[in-house]
């Protein structure tokens, strides 16, 4: 049942023009990430990372209060 779920959230997110909202619980969104300069920790050398997409989860009112404990 969560393979499915994940797998039509992951289908509308991907297309990136709407978010999937859970009502009070959590909200998924596609965000665009540009291009930036990071260091290969095992080296130090610089190197680019090419901008892309990436997705954010956002808590809804009703998780952030359960995890308050009210």
């Amino acid at each position: 049942m969560l393979a499915a779920f994940a797998e039509v959230v992951g289908d509308i997110v991907s297309k990136g023009d709407e978010k999937v909202t859970i009502p009070g619980f959590l909200t998924f969104e596609r965000t665009h990430r540009a291009a930036r300069t990071a260091r290969n920790p095992q080296t130090g050398d610089p190197i680019q990372i090419p901008a892309g997409y990436s997705v954010k989860v956002s808590a809804g009112s009703k998780l952030k209060e359960a995890a308050k404990g009210k």
